[in-house]
């Protein structure tokens, strides 16, 4: 399942936290590191985050950075990554040797950074041991399919316009594979580790408690796969018509989108300029892409809480399964 919490204020900087979890294992994603977004977080979530992944790297979605590099910065325990559009790397590059590393030495923890910029992805790396002076380039990788693939999650980039190339992201859960109890008990069958070989795909004979048993037939009659859970993750972009068209089937079948919400209907030429969206411009491609639900995040600071339900209710008029994050706003 796909456990996701909202960090930040309604008019302050927003992050998206990600648990994807497998029940055998997990996977943590931070979506963008704003300002005191992390300050929900206990410590020891944040030294258990897998990857970092900015959207675009504009001051009010990087400036918690130091929050989450102080807790991780010589983290040896599991690998650092971090992603973004093209020029991530160099601007963490500075971030990293904003410090004084006397004991640089002592240090054991590489880092790496991606930039990806909806082709490709190029891969710098970092030592902690040489006071972050040096960025390693480690090569560069077509990007077709999924950015990144855990055992619990798949991570694809979706490509942005604001001011630039920012990135939007869509998590999605493998293929849950379980056992019908009730047909393992009609075939007089027992658990065990053939259960585990059956789900990875075995094929031809498979031994059951010393009897064989034809691996498709099985399956068959035992296995049940369904969808995983689904989000996206789109911050601060130009949703014009174009858009709107080309970035609808990228979303299709996703369960949740979590998209800004910048702007109030009538302000719709303001935020064309500064390449954010309104909330019917969202509540809109929320419906043409078939999500089951929308989640509003970013407001601006433009609109007094007074304002915040009539922006709700005016993406709601188009899609009527929108919401704020729990405890923005009653209704």
């Amino acid at each position: 399942m796909l456990k996701v919490q909202v960090l930040g204020h309604p008019t302050g900087d927003n992050a998206l936290w990600v648990t994807a979890d497998s029940g055998q294992g997990q996977t943590r994603l931070l979506f963008d590191s704003g300002e005191d977004t992390l300050d929900a977080l206990p410590l020891a979530e944040i030294q258990a985050i897998d990857h970092l992944l900015f959207s675009h790297l504009h001051m009010d979605h990087v400036a918690g950075f130091d929050t989450f590099f102080r807790a991780n910065f010589d983290r040896t325990t599991r690998e650092n990554h971090i992603w973004g559009p093209p020029g991530t790397a160099r601007i963490l590059w500075h971030r990293f040797q904003g410090y004084w590393w006397n004991y640089a030495p002592e240090l054991h923890a590489t880092w790496r950074v991606h930039d990806v910029d909806g082709q490709e992805v190029r891969t710098f790396r970092f030592e902690a041991r040489e006071a972050f002076e040096a960025m390693h380039e480690e090569g560069t990788r077509p990007l077709h399919g999924p950015l990144l693939t855990t055992a619990e999650a798949n991570v694809e980039a979706i490509p942005l316009k604001h001011h630039g190339l920012s990135l939007g992201y869509v998590v999605r859960e493998p293929q849950r594979v379980t056992v019908d109890a009730g047909q393992l008990g009609a075939l007089g069958l027992k658990g065990g580790p053939w259960l585990a070989r059956l789900k990875a795909g075995a094929k031809g004979s498979l031994d059951v408690h010393g009897t064989p048993y034809e691996a498709d037939e099985l399956a068959a009659r035992l296995l049940r796969r369904q969808t995983g859970e689904s989000l996206a993750y789109l911050t601060d972009f130009l949703l014009d018509g174009a858009e709107q068209g080309r970035l609808a089937p990228l979303l299709a079948g996703v369960d949740t989108l979590y998209a800004e919400a910048q702007y109030a209907p009538e302000d719709a030429a303001l935020a064309g300029r500064h390449q954010h969206t309104t909330v019917t411009q969202v509540a809109a491609l929320a419906l043409v892409a078939g999500v089951r639900e929308l989640c509003l995040l970013h407001l601006s600071r433009r609109y007094g809480p007074d304002r915040w339900p009539e922006l709700l209710q005016a993406a709601r008029s188009i899609f009527p399964t929108t919401h704020f994050p729990a405890g923005w706003v009653d209704g």
